[in-house]
């Protein structure tokens, strides 16, 4: 008989995304403010495909723990979301958030909205080559919306909406990543990965299990549905993400709508590679407006990155067949507050995203090195930032 596959995000006992209790106790602080809010992500694999991840605003202090997982395309368990649905989860909410703040401030009343955003990513080249690269696209954003308001005027308030998002300073100009590497302990110079500028983070390896849940009930903040409906795209199945040699496009969508609380909910679709149907809860801290039952659009924002990130050293060390015993990063994304939500008045900005990266590998520097550069080259959404990309919007009746 064969031997069970190990599942530590169900062995854990623990809810797959909570609210931590005790938040000081595990030593986890975010950095200092820069532009508006600034987000720490520790994230930590936990198998080839499984990770999670513990990620706290500096604004709120709120210190949420977050999982992730893959489909069969790259031989994960399918227990959590993949790294690109985060992303996706949190920019739809970020536009939502800016659409209902920027109506209030217009004195546009919004009867009823739905939001159903595409997002698009290419992977070319070969792993063994080097030559594999990740890339991000354009994204397409129809907003169903039902209010009293001329066309024009709704496309104006929409436009004006996908400027004011933080999101919108990783998405307009090309934002170069930085990182620090450590090597079994010890900081060493990354080769082609542009550097910080700044020691390394202490190694987040000890905050983990530290981490428990407060006394709420969190099952509902994540539901699993089914398959998502195939189409025409859905060409990448078992174990394809895993070859060698890529050439394909990929493609998640997000439908955001609102609960009668005001809390975002929004399903998630994964078309190619073909995946799970995965719905989430949003909503915005007290400091923000909301009511603080789910975790904020940044911090899916920079989930999002932060796991994608981490599948790529998994990926790229099954595909070379190279030992990597354990890896870790701490991540740091610097937002603006929303231009309607923060009370700014002015379009979104970022910071460069900052990554400390810590492997702990038999290999020799020079693997460390070439794993944290191919990793880097074919995450999809360092490449989103890399790019300067549009959010092209289509407006539709509510139905």
């Amino acid at each position: 008989m064969a031997d069970p596959v190990s599942n530590p995000l169900i062995e854990s006992g623990k809810p797959l995304f909570f609210k931590v209790a005790d938040k000081d106790s595990i030593g986890f602080k975010a950095p200092e403010i820069r532009l508006g809010d600034s987000v720490r992500l520790c994230v930590r694999s936990l198998s080839v495909m499984q990770k999670e991840a513990l990620v706290v605003s500096a604004r709120t202090g709120t210190v949420w723990r977050l999982a992730s997982d893959e489909g069969a395309y790259l031989a994960g368990l399918d227990e959590a979301p993949c790294p690109l649905s985060f992303l996706t989860t949190g920019m739809v909410c970020s536009y939502m958030n800016e659409i209902l703040a920027l109506a209030k401030q217009r004195n546009i009343t919004i009867n009823n909205i739905r939001l159903i955003q595409d997002n698009y990513y290419t992977m070319k080249g070969s792993a063994l080559k080097g030559t594999m690269i990740g890339g991000a696209k354009n994204v397409n954003l129809a907003v169903q919306i039902d209010c009293e308001v001329e066309r024009d005027e709704i496309n104006k308030l929409v436009l004006d909406a996908v400027s004011a998002s933080p999101l919108n300073g990783l998405m307009r100009g090309e934002k170069e990543s930085l990182f620090t590497l450590s090597h079994n302990g010890r900081e060493i110079e990354p080769e082609k990965a542009l550097p910080v500028g700044e020691p390394a983070q202490p190694d987040p390896g000890d905050h983990f299990d530290k981490a428990q849940p407060t006394a709420d009930d969190w099952s509902g903040l994540l539901i699993k549905g089914g398959i998502t409906p195939k189409s025409e795209e859905s060409v990448t199945l078992a174990g394809d993400s895993l070859k060698d040699e890529q050439d394909r496009l990929l493609h998640v969508r997000g439908i955001c709508t609102l609960r009668d609380d005001g809390v975002k909910q929004v399903e998630q679709h994964l078309f190619n590679p073909h995946g799970s149907i995965f719905h989430f809860l949003c909503d915005e801290a007290p400091q923000d407006g909301g009511k603080g039952l789910a975790p904020d659009a940044a911090s899916y924002i920079s989930a999002g990155i932060g796991f994608c990130f981490m599948t790529q050293f998994g990926r790229y060390a099954k595909i070379v067949k190279k030992d990597l015993q354990e890896y870790r990063i701490i991540q740091d994304t610097h937002f603006s507050l929303g231009g309607a939500s923060g009370g700014t008045g002015k379009a979104g900005s970022a910071d460069p995203v900052e990554t400390h990266v810590y492997l702990v590998t038999e290999q020799d520097d020079d693997f460390a090195r070439t794993a944290l550069d191919m990793s880097e080259q074919t995450c999809f959404l360092h490449a989103f930032c890399k790019a300067d990309l549009k959010t092209k919007v289509s407006i539709e009746s509510y139905k």
